[in-house]
C-alpha cells in the first residue's frame, strides 16, 4: 500500500511549520512526506528530483517565492506537475489570486486547522470518489439547505459565547454563511464579502468589519475559552491568541463545509 501513499513536498522557511506538518503526516496512513525545502529554489530541485503528488507552497520565501517556483515550474519539463496548494498568510489577497492564475490548484489560508489541509490534499491528490463525483458533491451542497446552515452556524456563535444583541452577531453570521458557500470571497474580503454583507443590512463595508471585530473580541474575552481553544488551538500562526477576521470567518466556513461534505 505504500505506493499507494500520497506524496507531499513541504516548501516553508519556517522550519518549526515544516517539522509540524511532517509530525502530523506521519500518523496518516494515505499521506507520505516526500521532502522539505525552505526556499524556492531547492522546491523547483526537489519537485523534479521527487516528483511528488502534492506541493505545499509558502507565498513569502527568500531567494525565490512562491510565485517564482510556480514561474519555473512552468518553464521546465517536468515528467509530472504536482497538485499545488499555497500557504498564503492572510492580507495577501492579489497575491493570491495572481498564484491561482498561474496554476496554483488551491490555496489555504493562515491560521489553518491540520486536518482541514489533510483534507485538501487528499481531495487534490487525484481520489476517485472526490475527484470523479462532482455531480453527486453538487446535488450533496443543494440538498443543504440555507436554513440548516444559518442553524449550524447560530449554533456556533452561541457556543462560543458571541452575544446575540450586538451588530456583529448578525454581520458574522451573514459573513460564514456567504463564505461557507463562495469560499472565494475569503481571497479578498474587504472588497467583497464586507460590502455584499453592508448591502443586506442597509450600511457600509467598514462598519461591518468593525462589528466583526468586536464581535470576535468579545468572543475572547468573555466566551466560552475552551471551546474556542477547541477551534483554533491546533491553528498554525495566530497573532496574539487571537484571529483575524479573516481567519475567524475561513475556519468556521471550513468547519462548517468539512462537516456538510460541501467540497
Amino acid at each position: 500500500m505504500s505506493e499507494e501513499r500520497i506524496s507531499v513536498l513541504v516548501v516553508d522557511d519556517n522550519r518549526e511549520f515544516c517539522e509540524i506538518i511532517g509530525d502530523y503526516f506521519e500518523d496518516k496512513e494515505d499521506i507520505r512526506l516526500a521532502g522539505v525545502a525552505h526556499d524556492g529554489n531547492e522546491a523547483v530541485r526537489l519537485i523534479s528530483e521527487l516528483t511528488p503528488d502534492v506541493v505545499l507552497l509558502d507565498i513569502i520565501m527568500p531567494h525565490l517565492d512562491g510565485i517564482g517556483v510556480l514561474e519555473k515550474m512552468s518553464s521546465i519539463n517536468l515528467s509530472k506537475r504536482p497538485k499545488v496548494i499555497m500557504l498564503t498568510a492572510l492580507g495577501h489577497e492579489t497575491i493570491t489570486r495572481r498564484a491561482i492564475d498561474m496554476g496554483a490548484d488551491y490555496y489555504v489560508m493562515k491560521p489553518f486547522d491540520l486536518e482541514t489541509l489533510v483534507q485538501r490534499i487528499r481531495q487534490l491528490s487525484g481520489s476517485q470518489d472526490i475527484l470523479n463525483d462532482i455531480s453527486k458533491t453538487f446535488n450533496k451542497r443543494k440538498r443543504v439547505q440555507s436554513s440548516d446552515l444559518t442553524a449550524e452556524i447560530t449554533r456556533l456563535m452561541h457556543q462560543m459565547g458571541i452575544p446575540a444583541n450586538i451588530k456583529g452577531y448578525a454581520y458574522l453570521r451573514e459573513a460564514i454563511l456567504i463564505a461557507v458557500d463562495e469560499v472565494h470571497v475569503l481571497n479578498n474580503i474587504t472588497k467583497n464579502l464586507y460590502p455584499r454583507v453592508a448591502q443586506k443590512f442597509n450600511t457600509t463595508g467598514p462598519r461591518v468589519e468593525r462589528a466583526i471585530r468586536h464581535a470576535i473580541e468579545i468572543a475572547w474575552e468573555r466566551g466560552n475559552i475552551e471551546f474556542l481553544d477547541k477551534l483554533f488551538g491546533h491553528s498554525l500562526d495566530l497573532e496574539h491568541g487571537r484571529p483575524t477576521n479573516s481567519a475567524f470567518i475561513a475556519r468556521l466556513s471550513d468547519k462548517i463545509r468539512l462537516e456538510q461534505n460541501l467540497f
